[in-house]
């Protein structure tokens, strides 16, 4: 009974496992040549091949490789390309400028005036000609708006004073004074600031002009003065100011407040005029403007006008002769 002897426990197929060949190698006699190496030993020294001498490594020297010249090559090029390009944009550049100041001349040349803006059919033709976005830089062009709306609201103020004065002397008959002298204010005063101080200040922001800066200045204060003094309302001035409107309270009420309202547009024009004036002073220390650039500004627009060249002229040719003349005559 040979199936029963056997031991289900024991593996059938007896395996030894030190016949595997790689523990055979490690237990055979062979011995480890690592173990007898002595670095130090001259068969150790011997084992380590062949020395180059220092005399035969080559002595020429390092050349860079083709790609790193090509490279190098590739960005000159890249450059002068880059150059170029800026070159062109430039040139282009300073063309379109030039064609951007010939078109300003040209239409400088055949500029028509647009201010007052008149009918066509009008027998008067504007005699201004004004643009703020083409005339005004732009760091100038808002302050020089607020000019012109001061100007015009001036202008509404002086017409509203007109009939404040008008119902003043209805009122009272012994103010008609007061209506002749405020249309006269109405018709002279409106125009005048208008040349006088509007039109300095535009052409000093327009041009950067010293002499009409300081023209504008000079002007400009007076016209500060005389909002005050409307403002006040001395009577028989030909204002409605307060004085005006106060002494009419009891003898006609909705006269005085008609008359009220135009001194209070009167107090708002000085108000107005002074903060615009510090407005402009501001602007003014910041152009560079001085007063020897304004004497000199004057000195060449004086010499420089036909008019006034024309009229030296004729006095040189007149004196020339009065002096011929007396020669002749001793």
């Amino acid at each position: 009974m040979s199936g029963s002897d056997s031991n289900p426990f024991v593996d059938p197929v007896d395996v030894n496992p030190f016949q595997d060949p790689s523990v055979t190698l490690a237990t055979s006699g062979v011995t480890d040549t690592t173990e007898e190496f002595n670095p130090f030993s001259a068969n150790g020294l011997s084992n380590t091949g062949t020395t180059i001498p220092i005399s035969a490594v080559s002595s020429q020297p390092a050349i860079l490789q083709t790609s790193v010249e090509q490279s190098a090559q590739a960005t000159a090029a890249a450059g002068q390309a880059k150059l170029l390009k800026q070159q062109e944009e430039l040139e282009q550049k300073a063309a379109e400028l030039e064609r951007k100041e010939q078109e300003l001349q040209n239409r400088a040349a055949t500029k028509e005036n647009n201010w007052p803006p008149l009918p066509r059919f009008f027998p008067v033709k504007p005699c201004f000609y004004q643009d703020f976005d083409e005339d005004i830089p732009e760091e100038y062009r808002r302050i020089c708006k607020r000019m012109y709306y001061l100007w015009m609201f001036h202008s509404a103020t002086l017409f509203l004073n007109v009939l404040a004065c008008l119902a003043y002397f209805t009122a009272d008959a012994q103010y008609g004074v007061d209506f002749g002298l405020s249309i006269l204010w109405f018709v002279l005063f409106t125009p005048i600031s208008f040349i006088c101080w509007y039109r300095p200040v535009y052409k000093a922001f327009r041009s950067d002009s010293s002499f009409s800066f300081f023209f504008f200045f000079f002007v400009f204060f007076f016209q500060v003065a005389v909002y005050i003094i409307q403002s006040v309302g001395i009577p028989k001035w030909g204002n409605s100011g307060w004085i005006s409107s106060i002494t009419m309270i009891r003898k006609n009420l909705a006269v005085a407040v008609v008359m009220m309202v135009v001194a209070g547009f009167f107090t708002v024009n000085a108000i107005l005029a002074i903060i615009l004036l510090k407005m402009v002073h501001s602007k003014y220390r910041r152009t560079g403007a001085s007063f020897s650039k304004a004497q000199q500004e004057f000195s060449q627009g004086v010499l420089s006008n036909p008019n006034v060249q024309t009229a030296a002229a004729n006095a040189t040719t007149s004196a020339a002769l009065g002096v011929f003349q007396r020669n002749q005559g001793n």
